[in-house]
């Protein structure tokens, strides 16, 4: 029995029931891998149920603000993801009439797809014969056909392609596409797979030669910075605060924040003070331990000052119980429902 069908007969039994898989609306499918790119999906489901009853049309993201886009987004990180989102709904409903279109070639060319979102939105919506390859796939194949070449490589991420599109069922190219990721996400997971009672437990190179921790190979590791945020969190006797939005590229970009100082390390009391040099400030610090704040290339210490005055005199400000309305990179966010009743 060939790789293609084992698998799919395996997923007919063990296939999650997701809202995305009951449909070729090409939108829903996009949507709903886009969010997945870096979210598990009981995390992201919520996030998709949301996005669909808020814009429920492309036209409708399209039309929505960046602003809402990233409110709905908050808590979910790698905010170029919904800022790519909210660029491409644009482009396709201005340039192509609202149509998504119907061949990887040219689903590649929009923004924010890449070559697995593009592959599964031309398998899943059109039944285009081309493999989804993604973290699960590269494991499944690794393991299953011993193959010891650096996932991190372009050289590696081809031979992976080519060889899935090898094995892609030609009749049933969506459901192939949904059984191997599903496969890597259920039964060839990361860590302590059950092999027992695994369908491909007799022709797998990892299980016969006692080599599963070893795939798949992924050798170039993220370098890892640490930076350290002081957030301003200034309040007059009229409940007035100042907010900011991160105009510039880089971590939570048009997210916004309190006015910040970043320091080269961890910040006294004392030390703010004297940046401020304002004698008619009251400084507080308000969280007792350092908040660590871990991004996949950054390590953040975060620590919170409120600044209270007689009062603020600044454009930017604005009312406290208004800061319910605006996009915070979720660490803020979470800080803001704790200390304020938002």
């Amino acid at each position: 029995m060939s790789f293609s069908k084992i698998l799919i007969d395996w997923y007919s039994l063990n296939k999650r029931n997701l809202p995305w898989r009951n449909t070729t609306n090409p939108y829903h499918i996009w949507l709903s891998e886009i969010i997945l790119q870096q979210t598990r999906v009981n995390q992201g489901l919520p996030y998709f149920e949301a996005f669909i009853s808020n814009f429920p049309t492309i036209s409708d993201l399209a039309n929505a603000s960046e602003d809402e886009v990233l409110k709905l987004w908050q808590g979910l990180g790698y905010y170029s993801r919904a800022r790519n989102l909210h660029t491409t709904a644009k482009f396709i409903s201005a340039n192509l009439n609202g149509f998504f279109p119907k061949q990887y070639k040219e689903l590649i060319k929009l923004k924010g797809i890449g070559p697995y979102t593009a592959a599964a939105i031309a398998s899943f919506a059109y039944k285009e014969e081309i493999a989804v390859v993604d973290g699960n796939v590269f494991r499944v194949i690794s393991r299953y056909f011993g193959i010891f070449d650096d996932i991190s490589t372009a050289r590696t991420r081809t031979l992976f392609q080519n060889l899935a599109n090898e094995l892609i069922c030609n009749s049933q190219p969506d459901i192939f596409n949904q059984a191997i990721m599903d496969f890597g996400a259920l039964q060839c997971i990361p860590k302590n797979p059950d092999c027992l009672n695994c369908v491909f437990q007799e022709s797998c190179y990892a299980f016969r030669n006692n080599k599963i921790t070893d795939l798949p190979i992924k050798l170039s590791k993220t370098k890892v910075s640490n930076r350290f945020l002081n957030f301003l969190i200034y309040k007059d006797k009229h409940n007035f605060t100042i907010l900011e939005q991160r105009t510039e590229k880089g971590i939570w970009q048009n997210l916004y924040q309190f006015p910040v100082i970043e320091t080269s390390k961890t910040t006294s009391l004392k030390e703010i003070e004297s940046i401020l040099n304002n004698k008619e400030a009251k400084i507080t610090k308000l969280n007792f331990e350092e908040i660590i704040h871990k991004l996949s290339h950054q390590k953040l210490h975060i620590n919170f000052w409120e600044i209270n005055l007689n009062e603020i005199l600044d454009d930017r400000k604005i009312a406290v119980d208004e800061l319910g309305k605006f996009a915070f990179p979720i660490v803020l966010w979470n800080f803001i429902k704790t200390h304020y009743e938002i």
